[in-house]
């Protein structure tokens, strides 16, 4: 039996190909369709915190806010249209990504993330224009709908182009495109809540269409990936491709394992029942454990409301989105951690220390605010010391989260599932991760009323087990080629059982079906 969690390389195919500037730019260029994602996260949370745009949509908040006597701090911004407006993006993201799978499946990656730079472009023009509370919901859920094809395909795309020994480092860069979005908002945000007369938000909401345009223009001129091509029955042509993405002649050999998948991929009629088959167990359980993992880190009560937080315990306004633009570059530098080391040291080495280092913070944090707000939410007057002790900790934590569970939550499902079930399977990834990210923004506010400082608690319970699960259940998928990823459930010692001896043939993923002549690449 091997090691727990761990698998035996055994004699998989290693493909010939270079990281050529022609994928390097290639891959740059889809990654940014994670900017959509990360600047609305940075940017949701800032325009709630700004006093103007408080008054003008949720006026209720605003006098609660402005309120000149004692009130408990955890409950300041409590209101359900306010989380509604937050987490309404999300609710549409699920629902447009299970649409946007049959879209990457039959027209291919390039259509799904050009719709969602379309999506997102007009959902940012209604909210920068918005006169009323239904103008923003709706402006929220064409966001929502743009960020749900968007998340779909890049992934995906970068995948199925960056070399396997690069994979890793390639597909972060998705991740670090939604940091750098977080940031760019956090710093937005700030100076744009400094502009007289109050208007300084419609900036901050209309400015998600720069994101839109470039993941929009960027999607018109990539290449579509040579799975892609095959899968439409362009065979030469997806063979050139091949060549140019890997920068060698010699593709013969992944390329016929290409084939071989998409002729498996195309007998497949219900790629949805077919997830549930018994040898797809451990890629189903994947799709559906990580995604939920990933939000139940709590990152999101960071990112959504960083400036509502810090606020929340004590600090002024603008200090409030200074120090959102501080937790913003940790986010960024870690993950540029991750993008060195996640090929070098492994996906399951940044899980587990991620992880613990979150574990630890979340415990600080939690002693801190319960120190000095205690129960009833009233901390008095607030040390300077106490402010930098929190953002240092709260700092600390992030960058945990964007070295392991952050690139990775997006990294290892879109590198683990056979092409026959990979739109499928990814659909599910994206649904569960919107699903939990709406819950977690609706519910987050009320949550902090009534669990108070144990609200960092309770996600840190999350990252106990989801610690646990990764070290007893997760594989390692460094330096696997994607077409070769189904031998490493083979050699676990939990999902062995699942997955039999002619589900996933060494040398070359292929499965022989009982019953039929046909030989498929799974």
């Amino acid at each position: 039996m091997p090691a727990v969690g761990g698998f035996d390389k055994g004699n998989g195919k290693e493909y010939p190909g270079n990281l050529t500037p022609y994928v390097l730019v290639t891959c740059i260029v889809a990654a940014m369709g994670g900017l959509i994602f990360g600047y609305d996260i940075g940017i949701s949370g800032g325009v709630t915190s700004m006093p103007s745009f408080l008054k003008k949509f949720f006026p209720s908040v605003y006098r609660k806010q402005q309120a000149n006597e004692s009130t408990n701090l955890y409950c300041k911004y409590d209101s359900e249209t306010l989380t509604m407006f937050t987490s309404s993006l999300y609710l549409a993201a699920l629902l447009s990504s299970l649409v946007a799978s049959r879209v990457t499946r039959q027209f291919g990656r390039k259509l799904s993330m050009f719709f969602g730079g379309i999506l997102f472009l007009a959902g940012a023009l209604l909210n920068g224009f918005a006169q009323a509370i239904w103008m923003l919901i709706v402006g929220r859920l064409l966001l929502g709908f743009g960020i749900g094809f968007a998340n779909q395909s890049v992934p995906l795309y970068l995948s199925e182009m960056a070399p396997y020994r690069f994979r890793g480092a390639l597909n972060i860069g998705f991740q670090l495109s939604i940091t750098v979005g977080i940031l760019i908002a956090n710093v937005l945000n700030y100076f744009f809540n400094k502009i007289h007369g109050g208007w300084g938000w419609r900036l901050s909401l209309g400015g998600a269409m720069v994101p839109a345009l470039i993941i929009t223009v960027g999607s018109m001129i990539l290449p579509d990936t040579p799975n892609s091509i095959i899968e439409r029955g362009r065979h030469e042509e997806a063979r050139e491709e091949l060549r140019k993405v890997r920068g060698v002649n010699d593709v013969e050999e992944e390329f016929n394992d290409l084939v071989a998948a998409s002729e498996a991929s195309r007998q497949v009629e219900h790629p949805w029942k077919n997830l549930l088959q018994k040898k797809y167990r451990p890629h189903l359980t994947m799709a559906v454990l990580i995604p939920f993992f990933q939000q139940f880190t709590g990152i999101n009560v960071i990112m959504f409301y960083a400036p509502v937080l810090f606020n929340t315990i004590g600090f002024g306004s603008d200090a409030s989105l200074m120090s959102a633009v501080i937790t913003g570059i940790v986010n960024v530098v870690a993950t540029m951690v991750s993008i060195y080391g996640v090929d070098k040291w492994g996906r399951r080495f940044l899980f587990l220390e991620g992880g613990v280092q979150m574990l630890i913070c979340q415990a600080v944090v939690a002693a801190c605010i319960g120190a000095k707000f205690g129960i009833d939410g009233n901390p008095g007057e607030l040390p300077k010391w106490y402010a930098i002790v929190v953002v240092l900790f709260i700092c600390i934590y992030v960058a945990g989260f964007a070295w392991s569970w952050g690139p990775l939550g997006w990294l290892v499902p879109s590198e683990i599932f056979p092409l026959e079930i990979r739109s499928a399977a990814q659909s599910v990834n994206v649904s569960v991760n919107m699903l939990f990210t709406f819950l977690v923004a609706q519910v987050f506010l009320n949550m902090l009323c009534h669990l108070k400082f144990g609200l960092f608690l309770f996600f840190a319970f999350f990252v106990l087990v989801m610690s646990f699960f990764v070290y007893f259940f997760l594989p390692e998928t460094k330096g696997i080629p994607i077409e070769e990823m189904g031998r490493v459930w083979k050699t676990h010692w939990f999902w062995s059982r699942y997955v039999g001896e002619d589900d996933f043939v060494p040398g070359g993923n292929v499965e022989m079906h009982k019953g039929s002549n046909a030989t498929k690449n799974v």
